[in-house]
């Protein structure tokens, strides 16, 4: 699946759910987040000023979701966080590891546009990938137990920001 297309300027936010949104490692449920039980057994945590954060950033990117939930994200995370549906990168269903899978379905989702992806396993082919891209690459690393903060978002504000500024 190729995203939106040359036609649209805007850099890709590839958004990862757990351990991003859903800071599944933090022990206790953080101020200003609820507890949700989508999967029996599953703890979810999820804070709806992430919406108001993702949101910001809605002019300077397009918001896509790149996470295990897939579709899922839409249908139990976007209602949360007052998003709308986002376009969704799909992973194959066979093969190793949801880790390993990601990266040749983001490879293929986001073509020759700039990206930026956050996401709590970035792995070596990650960084690899990102530096020899021909094109602007940004992958930030998010701790698990912390998960998408507002210092984030300003970094990808800025970064995508200094993108527009490029001759």
């Amino acid at each position: 699946m190729k995203l939106g297309g040359n036609q649209d300027p805007r850099p890709i936010l590839l958004v990862d759910v757990d351990g991003v949104l859903n800071p599944w490692e933090s022990e206790f449920c953080p101020a200003g987040y609820a507890e949700f039980e989508f999967f029996p057994g599953e703890r979810v945590l999820l804070c709806p000023g992430h919406g108001r954060l993702l949101a910001s950033l809605a002019d300077s990117y397009e918001l896509v979701w790149a996470t295990a939930w897939e579709h899922n994200a839409n249908r139990l995370i976007c209602p949360v966080l007052g998003l709308p549906d986002l376009p969704v990168v799909e992973f194959p269903l066979s093969g190793r590891d949801i880790f390993f899978r990601k990266l040749p379905s983001v490879i293929q989702a986001v073509g020759d546009r700039p990206c930026a992806w956050i996401d709590d396993v970035h792995l070596p082919d990650h960084y690899e990938w990102a530096q020899q891209r021909d094109v602007p690459t940004l992958i930030i690393d998010i701790d698990p137990a912390e998960g998408f903060t507002s210092a984030i978002a300003e970094q990808l504000a800025r970064w995508a920001a200094a993108l527009t500024d490029r001759p």
